[in-house]
């Protein structure tokens, strides 16, 4: 049943696809990549909706969304390990409890700027209770009824344990090192070579903490649980799971080993294993061939005969093969004018490329070259333009915010999503503005 409202809910999104395609006068046998989460319905083999374009158009290669699957990746290892998992069901019990509503989101605003106040005024960092404890040990105590005080107990006293703070620090370890891969995942213009570097150099420095991160990552939760005044166990103690009259011991296992392997080591572990399985895909042929017209480091990825294979194998429709002939005629030139031109030696993407073969009008010169460029940059490696659409909706339509309507919603996303442009708008054009239409509506 589940197979069937999938393959159905494919066929819709195709058809509603088809639609808009069509009112824009485009050809759905013109599609040349296709970008979705991974989704079965979505990016499924046989029924998923990228099997159903490619029926219609085989050259509709599909590449499933990098920045997404660097997302799953950090959620499918928070889901195996059972400790971690807990600690992000916590997470968000804590954060629903704190701005829940307005009133608690102004206590915590308020604690926050008492505490860095503090800071300055000592300059060293405040000792004792945090902003978050300090409103949710009020809650607890001042809450409205008991649903609320006994909520707010429970995440106190989730917050002020040692495994909670061992977790978050771990956490803020593991994300910081996959930002900088996030953010280049993020990118319009996407460089698949150095997209395919970063992976392997976030696989690295993760490698890195699982063998060396332990003893200074410990260190630092120690320091920070004295300083909050949150108890530290004795590592060297028997390690005990479960509470009450049940829970079992280990004569073997002491807190530390706990904490290190079952813990710190595990998640570390699901962490690479996930990274490797989910960007795999990063190593595919037509990636590697792809990249040979990347123009970095003044072309030194170009080659002749892979562009030549490149468009044999995967763009025999958009070539015949007298321009195929053509084609390696048009690249031997190329390789000499172009590639040694000053022009184009600093420009480090293919997006730059194309834009320089406009501008200087040779993409008129080497019209199958640049036709190739064109196919390649329609390739979707990442879909994050969407992805960011859906993050900017989340963070604009609150639970404070639940009763902002559509167009408001629209209005508020345009400026968010479209930054750069909206940076050049000053607040006194956008008063000059509301004045020039006050008098347009008076004439």
């Amino acid at each position: 049943m589940l197979c069937m409202l999938e393959t159905l809910l494919a066929l819709t999104l195709k058809n509603e696809i088809c639609a808009v395609l069509s009112r824009y006068n485009l050809h759905i046998e013109n599609i040349r990549g296709q970008g979705y989460d991974g989704a079965s319905n979505m990016r499924g083999e046989w029924n998923g909706l990228q099997a159903l374009f490619l029926k219609d158009c085989p050259y509709a290669y599909y590449v499933h969304c990098m920045a997404h699957r660097l997302q799953l990746a950090l959620v499918t290892a928070s889901r195996e390990v059972k400790d971690v998992h807990q600690f992000f069901d916590h997470l968000v019990n804590i954060i629903n409890i704190v701005v829940g509503s307005s009133k608690r989101n102004d206590e915590l605003q308020h604690a926050q700027a008492e505490q860095v106040e503090n800071m300055i005024a000592s300059n060293e960092i405040e000792t004792g209770r945090g902003a978050n404890q300090i409103v949710i040990n009020t809650i607890s105590e001042e809450g409205a009824n008991y649903k609320q005080r006994g909520d707010a107990e429970g995440a106190y006293q989730v917050l002020t344990s040692f495994e909670f703070i061992l977790i978050l620090h771990l956490m803020k370890e593991i994300m910081g090192i996959t930002n900088v891969l996030c953010q280049a995942l993020q990118q319009q213009s996407q460089d698949l070579l150095n997209a395919m570097h970063l992976v392997s150099t976030t696989k690295s420095l993760i490698q890195k903490l699982r063998n060396d991160g332990w003893k200074p990552l410990l260190a630092s939760v120690i320091s920070f649980c004295e300083q909050h005044e949150i108890d530290i166990p004795d590592m060297n103690a028997r390690y005990t799971k479960g509470r009450g009259r049940y829970r079992r011991q280990y004569d073997d296992l002491t807190m530390e080993h706990h904490f290190r392997i079952g813990i710190f080591t595990v998640a570390i572990d699901f962490q690479l294993q996930e990274l490797k399985s989910r960007f795999c895909e990063l190593t595919t042929e037509l990636v590697i061939l792809s990249s040979v017209l990347n123009p970095k480091d003044a072309f030194r990825l170009f080659k002749i005969v892979d562009i030549c294979n490149l468009v044999k194998k995967y763009y025999p429709q958009d070539f015949t093969e007298h321009e195929q002939e053509l084609l390696e005629s048009q690249l031997r030139h190329y390789e000499l004018d172009v590639i040694k031109h000053p022009d184009f030696q600093n420009i480090s993407t293919i997006s730059e490329l194309c834009r320089g073969l406009k501008i200087s009008r040779k993409s008129k010169i080497y019209f199958l070259i640049d036709r190739l460029i064109r196919l390649v940059l329609t390739l979707p490696v990442s879909t994050a333009t969407t992805e960011r659409a859906f993050s900017a909706m989340k963070l604009l339509k609150t639970r404070l915010r639940n009763r902002m309507e559509d167009e408001l919603l629209a209005d508020n996303m345009i400026v968010y999503i479209e930054k750069e442009i909206a940076g050049n708008f000053t607040i006194e054009m956008i008063m000059d503005e509301f004045y020039s239409m006050k008098n347009r509506r008076q004439a």
